[in-house]
């Protein structure tokens, strides 16, 4: 079979209304790994200004659960 005459592969169906980038931070492959220096930086802002003290040493997941968490409470909400 020549590459021409396959069809292209594809994964994952695309639901209506559904956001790929948005992906549960449980299900996340790296999520068990040390919080990138972005969300530390962002998290430490955030902490700030809600005057809250959060662990320096999450996880990817854990900080993103933080992130969106201290994003509503400040106001910093993207939805």
């Amino acid at each position: 079979m020549s590459d021409s005459s396959r069809e292209e592969e594809t994964l994952g169906a695309v639901r209506e209304n559904d956001n790929p980038a948005e992906k549960d931070p449980s299900d996340w492959v790296t999520g068990d790994e040390p919080m990138t220096a972005p969300q530390r930086s962002y998290l430490d802002t955030l902490a700030r200004e809600a005057g809250e003290e959060i662990p320096a040493d999450l996880t990817k997941a854990e900080a993103s659960e933080q992130i969106d968490r201290l994003q509503s409470e400040t106001g910093r909400s993207t939805e």
